[in-house]
């Protein structure tokens, strides 16, 4: 009894555990760095991204004012693969000396730069830049709540308007930019830490007296009369011929914020609400499904099993009907079996990745701080546990009395990631094409290909072979020599309708979450919180496995066996609901209107739903795979 208490306590303290880290629990991810006053501050700048194009761009891609060397940042695998390109800047700051209206360079816009900065505009690009590994943001007043703020990374390249009394409309370019930088100082030593970097851009055309040199000084915003910029009421056009100044002004603000929580207004979510209903949402189908699968199990299941085990003969079972008549056939290998054995091998290599990662996020080790890190982990994850897939293929393989160990291996180790490859590679070609950063180049796809050669293939040779080693699972019953003839089943039993109809409720219970998933993907926000994902993971899980084992128990009842891919396919066709999901969100959420980016959407997401469809279809599979064996093995066979 006390033992009882005790798990039950243990449980509690689990899910509590979970719910406090449902929100924002990180480790910062590296060492904070200490600075006095004076000392240099390096700002880096990152890539132009917009929602619109979806296609990212290197800084120097527009002629923005350059230092006297672009010395490039060493990236991870998985900032190249989002596009990062991380170089120095000519914003050059000294720790808590704030400086007025200094002038970075001048620039004479020929046609070409003039076009490119239009084309750049229209598309909403903004500019991302780097202080201490914190990204910079511009604060924006949200007008339905008092003193509520959101950030908006990076600010706009420029804006589109109109000059009063005219309705041309021009291109203006934020030319501007007045810098906050937010420390917290350390009382004990006078050092300080960097815990915000904030923007806001101006557009102002800069005028000055006489020809421009080195020492000519504004006067529109001038140090020495203490003139700043503080609105856009004058501001620069972009033309060819015409003349930009850039400036920047740099304030520094003590603030109450520690070094370890700086990340915390990055990751401040606004709709907790929003989350927990779709927990309960979910709670909800799954104890729908609870009670579906208990009636059936405690129930229905016991209730045949008692009365089939007290037959006296075979005569008397032969006027019995229901899902032990199919007994003989229940375990006949199905159709296509090499590749169910493919499909359920690689489902379990993606199963393992997420589920690790999953763990690694909730203990906090994916910061976001550490810009690709996510990506990184996926990758080197899913290339090691090419173990456990070839394993899992050779062991249902040798089930289905396969004897070629080695061709199911190599298909397990190309065929999926082969698809994915192949799609990748011209959705990377597209991206070449537009000349954006975003194009992986040719190192990293070779490193790509090492990794999938070098350590995925080889690991998943390993997993076979001692997969295939291990003696196989017996069947609980025997299989007839002649296939039983599957009588004529009802509409609702057809099995387009009952794989479709499976798949409604594992979406169901995963769609909010994805909203905003797909927001963070392609809309450009951080998406942290992972206490939430973990939780709806594990529903996800458990509906998926009670989905396919009621409608499998309903089709064994019908007298129909072929329960092998209609099984993988009932949770799996979850991903045809997700892709459609994914089309709706194009189309109602995002405002994109090139056809390339319009293609790179929808290659992205096909990835992504083959890949749900893999992973919830294997799920489904071994729910079913348990059952049938469990309640054959609880029947005496004569």
């Amino acid at each position: 009894m006390a033992g009882h208490r005790f798990d039950v306590a243990w449980i509690f303290s689990l899910v509590a555990l979970f719910f406090l880290r449902a929100h924002c629990f990180y480790l910062p991810g590296v060492a904070p760095e200490d600075f006095k006053k004076g000392d240099p501050l390096l700002v880096k700048v990152n890539k132009l991204t917009s929602t619109k194009t979806q296609l990212p761009y290197s800084y120097y891609f527009l002629p923005f004012c350059q230092p006297e060397h672009i010395v490039d940042s060493a990236e991870n695998l998985g900032e190249v693969l989002r596009g990062d390109r991380i170089e120095n800047s000519p914003y050059v700051f000294k720790m808590r000396e704030p400086q007025m209206c200094n002038i970075v360079c001048r620039k004479i816009l020929d046609k070409k730069a003039a076009k490119a900065f239009k084309e750049k505009i229209n598309d909403e690009y903004r500019v991302n830049m780097i202080l201490d590994n914190l990204p910079l943001v511009v604060p924006i007043r949200r007008p339905d709540q008092e003193n509520a703020v959101v950030y908006q990374y990076g600010y706009h390249v420029g804006l589109r308007g109109q000059y009063a009394g005219s309705k041309e409309e021009k291109h203006f370019i934020h030319n501007h930019l007045t810098f906050t930088v937010k420390y917290h100082k350390d009382p004990l030593s006078g050092s300080a830490r960097i815990v915000g970097f904030e923007v806001k851009p101006f557009s102002v055309k800069h005028e000055h007296e006489g020809e421009w040199n080195e020492k000519t000084r504004l006067t529109t915003c001038d140090p020495h009369a203490k003139r700043a910029v503080t609105s856009s009421e004058s501001p620069q056009e972009v033309e060819e011929k015409k003349e930009i100044i850039f400036t920047y002004d740099v304030e520094f603000q003590e603030s109450d914020i520690k070094w370890a929580s700086r990340w915390d207004t990055y990751l401040l979510m606004a709709d907790d609400q929003i989350h927990w209903f779709s927990i309960v949402n979910s709670l909800m189908i799954i104890l729908f499904l609870s009670g579906m699968v208990a009636m059936i199990m405690l129930r229905t299941l016991y209730r045949d099993i008692s009365k089939y085990n007290q037959l006296e003969t075979q005569e008397e079972a032969q006027d019995e009907t229901g899902w032990k008549l199919v007994h003989g056939d229940v375990f006949r290998p199905p159709a296509n079996s090499d590749l169910l054995c493919v499909y359920v091998g690689t489902g379990v290599q993606f199963f393992g990745m997420i589920l690790v990662m999953m763990i690694f996020a909730l203990l906090g080790f994916l910061s976001p701080s550490n810009r690709g890190g996510l990506m990184t982990a996926m990758l080197l994850l899913w290339v090691f546990m090419g173990l456990f897939a070839g394993y899992s293929s050779a062991r249902l393989y040798k089930l289905f009395k396969g004897t070629e160990w080695k061709k199911i291996t190599l298909k397990t180790a190309f065929m999926f990631p082969a698809t994915v490859f192949a799609i990748f590679f011209v959705l990377n070609a597209l991206i070449w094409g537009q000349k954006s950063s975003g194009a992986v180049p040719f190192g990293t796809m070779f490193a790509l290909v090492l990794l999938w050669f070098g350590i995925s293939v080889p690991l998943v040779f390993v997993g076979s072979y001692f997969g295939f080693k291990k003696p196989a699972t017996e069947d609980p019953v025997k299989t007839n020599k002649i296939p039983r003839q599957i009588p004529e089943q009802a509409w609702y039993m057809n099995p387009a309708f009952s794989i479709l109809i499976g798949g409604i409720l594992p979406f169901g219970a995963v769609f909010i979450e994805l909203f905003f998933i797909l927001t963070s993907i392609w809309l450009h926000q951080f998406y942290y919180i992972f206490g939430f994902l973990f939780i709806v993971f594990v529903i996800l899980i458990i509906t998926c496995a009670e989905i396919t084992v009621v409608l499998c128990y309903f089709q064994l009842c019908s007298e129909d066996y072929l329960w092998w891919w209609r099984s993988y396919l009932t949770s799996g066709s979850s991903a045809f609901y997700l892709f459609h999901y994914a089309a709706f969100y194009f189309f109602t959420k995002l405002e994109i209107t090139k056809a390339v980016s319009g293609v790179l959407y929808f290659g992205y997401m096909l990835i992504i739903s083959y890949s749900f469809f893999v992973l919830t279809g294997t799920i489904g599979f071994y729910a079913c795979f348990w059952f049938t064996r469990l309640i054959y093995s609880s029947v005496k066979i004569d």
